[in-house]
């Protein structure tokens, strides 16, 4: 077999198990608000935010300590 051909099947392949690895989280705010999101959220950093992406595409940046919960979507 040619590279080319062999080449690009194994590239999506590739691809489609890394899209199968994102992990829907809801995040649970200490009001009561609750964001879904395509995957887990990065931990807080230095500044003390949370930083993460919700299902619309929207980015959202909340401060640590008004976060209640992490949790895997059921």
């Amino acid at each position: 077999m040619n590279i080319k051909t062999l080449g690009l099947p194994l590239a999506v392949a590739a691809l489609l198990a890394l899209a199968g690895c994102s992990t829907p989280t809801v995040v649970t705010l200490q009001n009561g608000t609750q964001y879904l999101t395509k995957d887990m959220p990065k931990t807080k950093n230095k500044d003390g935010f949370y930083e993460f992406e919700d299902i619309s595409g929207a980015k959202v940046k909340v401060r640590s300590d008004e976060v209640a919960t992490v949790r895997k979507e059921d």
